[in-house]
């Protein structure tokens, strides 16, 4: 694997000239799309967007300030990575990272019921974020209701409490909120996004501790979840999420999920089971198994018949 970067923008220079540019390739198949999939909270994410030209662009809060990325694939193995704003040269120092070349997949031997989707996507790889704050707001939100509802809720919140982007990026481009901003977002606001008070009271009291969860990514898995665990309203799925995200976790399983049990246990023997069916399933495949999870879902198995009626989705904002 080998990076290249430039660094700064040259006197008449045009103004969409990044701050730093870093061209990254890796000695094994890379599916940007595929790898940087996690990250992106919904189809109207303001964090995220695909441009007509191919190009995925990205932003986040860094250390040291906000940046917009935009990602340009050269070929199956490589990358070129522009980046404007404050955290440019932060961000960039981590794109081998958040690319997942620290996943090791090498050991791994995929499930028959996944193997076809393995040969398909030799690319994908365990993305790693490092952004904690940044992953564990939007799980907290996807807890307990219909997915769309926490989608549209990050979209609003986003939208009216982040930043504009730095740089050229698309429009309606937003950087979430600080620590400090997301601690500082008004009931009202919350409620107006259709986030519950116990939803919204979680998020707070993470932000209010981001500084101690953000020192997490640097201690072994299990230790960095039971940090989060320790901030209330944060459980066994809120951790695995914010670990497959933030950390790169291929082990981390989302425990506690309405559906994923039943849709593994379906996928793997032909029926339904619970969370601790679903663990003793994916116990050989350890440390992989969130690896088996993403890869059984790109197989797009047959799904479990469903039990008993839809749920409809609760509109928090008319309560």
């Amino acid at each position: 694997m080998t990076s290249t970067t430039s660094t700064g923008t040259p006197a008449g220079a045009r103004p969409a000239a990044a701050d730093v540019t870093v061209e990254h390739v890796s000695g094994r198949p890379l599916d940007l799309g595929l790898t940087l999939a996690p990250l992106r909270h919904g189809a109207g994410d303001p964090t995220s967007r695909r441009s007509p030209d191919g190009a995925l662009w990205r932003t986040t809060l860094m250390r040291t300030g906000p940046v917009t990325q935009r990602f340009v694939p050269t070929g199956d193995r490589g990358v070129v990575v522009q980046h404007w704003g404050p955290g440019a040269r932060e961000a960039a120092d981590e794109v081998p990272r958040l690319l997942g070349e620290d996943d090791d997949d090498s050991a791994f031997t995929p499930p028959p019921q996944a193997r076809d989707a393995a040969r398909r996507t030799p690319g994908l790889r365990m993305c790693r974020s490092g952004r904690v704050l940044e992953a564990l707001v939007p799980a907290v939100l996807e807890q307990k209701v219909q997915v769309v509802t926490a989608h549209r809720a990050w979209r609003w919140l986003v939208t009216r409490h982040g930043s504009p982007a730095p740089g050229p990026a698309p429009d309606g481009m937003r950087v979430v909120p600080s620590a400090r901003g997301w601690a500082a977002v008004p009931t009202w606001d919350w409620h107006r996004a259709g986030v519950d008070p116990r939803r919204a009271a979680t998020a707070v009291r993470c932000a209010q501790v981001a500084a101690r969860l953000e020192d997490a990514g640097g201690l072994p898995g299990d230790e960095a979840r039971a940090r989060l665990e320790k901030v209330p309203g944060v459980g066994r799925w809120t951790s695995a999420e914010v670990a497959q995200r933030a950390f790169g976790d291929a082990d981390a399983v989302s425990v506690g999920d309405f559906h994923l049990a039943g849709a593994v246990g379906w996928a793997l023997t032909g029926e339904r089971t619970d969370d601790e069916g679903m663990l003793r399933l994916l116990a050989p495949y350890a440390p992989h198994r969130h690896r088996v999870v993403r890869l059984l879902f790109l197989e797009r198995r047959p799904q479990a018949p469903r039990r008993g009626p839809r749920l409809s989705i609760a509109d928090y904002r008319s309560f």
